[in-house]
């Protein structure tokens, strides 16, 4: 019986591991994201709907690790060497004033470690994410509250200082504009050409309406902002 317990918690153990993943560099973690298909856009009834949110199915083919939070100035300092962010004072908020372009060489650098493959999400993996099986405007249901995302404020805050969606995953509205590696086109297109990186979530800056599940942004690669950051997806194996 004793034999069985241990074995059965060694399992258990195994698929925690297999559930999430801490990248030894920088100690990001991340969170296994299924496959699936879901809805991505949103429905003319929605508030704050908008011309560019058409509705349309997309599947995500295989499984990813995001990372459960976004990536903060200690994590950013640990690998650039630099802390490029206009709100200091706490290492666990968020890098912002980081470009698009400037992600792509601290991609490069993590890569470097052979841990895996990092890159930043698809404008789909994100929305995906974001909603966590859920169709509503949030994924916190019809509305957003200041008790449920860092929205209409000051500055950034700590990372993960609300509860996170039920995947796991904070800060996923408000808090900083998050880039994706895709560029902006009509949907259902995924590539067009354009000049431009969708960014996603909101920001502490902005209302509650520009941290809707569906709602789209738009900047220059070079752009640095002090409403801008991002995450991370991992591959899966």
């Amino acid at each position: 019986m004793k034999r069985l317990l241990a074995l059965l918690a060694a399992a258990a153990l195994l698929a925690c591991r297999r559930e999430t993943f801490v990248e030894a560099h920088t100690h990001l973690r991340f969170v296994r994201v299924p496959a699936g298909t879901f809805a991505m856009g949103s429905p003319a009834s929605d508030p704050g709907h908008r011309a560019d949110e058409t509705l349309h199915r997309i599947t995500i083919a295989r499984p990813f690790f995001l990372s459960a939070t976004e990536v903060t100035q200690a994590q950013w300092t640990a690998i650039m060497g630099r802390n490029p962010s206009w709100f200091r004072g706490d290492p666990n908020a968020p890098v912002e004033r980081v470009s698009w372009l400037e992600v792509q060489e601290f991609l490069r650098r993590l890569n470097a470690f052979g841990e895996g493959r990092f890159r930043l999400p698809t404008e789909a993996e994100w929305e995906y994410a974001c909603r966590a099986g859920t169709t509503t405007p949030y994924a916190f249901g019809a509305t957003l509250t200041t008790r449920q995302a860092n929205f209409d404020g000051k500055r950034t805050m700590r990372v993960a200082s609300f509860a996170p969606n039920v995947w796991g995953l904070y800060d996923m509205h408000g808090n900083v504009w998050e880039w994706c590696a895709t560029e902006y086109c009509p949907y259902p297109l995924e590539a067009c050409g354009s000049k431009y990186k969708v960014i996603r979530g909101g920001s502490w800056y902005f209302g509650a309406d520009s941290a809707r599940s569906a709602l789209r942004y738009t900047h220059e690669p070079q752009l640095r902002g002090f409403s801008i950051g991002f995450r991370v997806v991992r591959d899966s194996d």
